[in-house]
């Protein structure tokens, strides 16, 4: 998947990239290397530095507490080359939207959704980021493809697609289900969008 995350945004040239959640940083590391290589573009990378042990498995799944040193961070995209292109939020989605104008950020043209997989976590960071996007955006859901845990109500992205799938005149779903999946969902109106809108 890194390759298509990779050539999105070497085709798409956008100027601001949302990434919420990430455990490793793959995705933000492919997103912000095509940025680089374009010439321009920022990733606001949002992320809370969860802990399956210090913040239980309701909180997250897997969460290794990451990006809890600034320094550490920094370190960690500068080895790839990307640190210039890559901010990090320690903060919830939530508080993150909350505070939104308030950081002085532009649009999202490109968002990457990989936080809290609950499907009203999904729910609920899909409509927030869309509240800072427009027509022609494109937002990418990571891991639609955890059959086990959708069918034991441990992760909803699935849930969430198909909800998207539903709205035609809104949007555009292309789903790669292999591996943990990923579903590309293109806006195509302006506004802001409510499911059931």
């Amino acid at each position: 998947f890194g390759f298509l995350y990779y050539g999105l945004i070497r085709a798409l040239r956008p100027g601001h990239v949302a990434v919420i959640g990430s455990g490793f940083g793959f995705s933000v590391v492919c997103l912000a290397l095509a940025l680089k290589d374009n010439g321009f573009g920022r990733v606001s990378f949002v992320d809370p530095s969860y802990s399956m042990l210090r913040n239980g498995p309701l909180h997250t799944v897997g969460g290794t507490s990451q990006w809890d040193d600034p320094e550490r961070v920094h370190a960690h995209f500068a080895r790839f080359g990307v640190a210039d292109q890559v901010t990090h939020y320690k903060m919830t989605s939530a508080e993150f939207f909350a505070g939104y104008e308030n950081l002085g950020l532009p649009g999202i043209q490109v968002a990457f959704i990989d936080g809290n997989h609950a499907f009203a976590e999904v729910r609920n960071d899909f409509i927030a980021v869309m509240r800072h996007a427009r027509r022609n955006s494109y937002l990418l859901l990571h891991d639609t493809n955890l059959y086990v845990r959708e069918l034991v109500r441990h992760a909803g992205v699935k849930r969430w697609l198909q909800v998207l799938r539903r709205d035609t005149d809104y949007f555009e779903v292309v789903d790669f289900p292999f591996s943990s999946g990923v579903a590309l969902v293109r806006v195509l109106q302006d506004g802001p969008w409510h499911p059931g809108a």
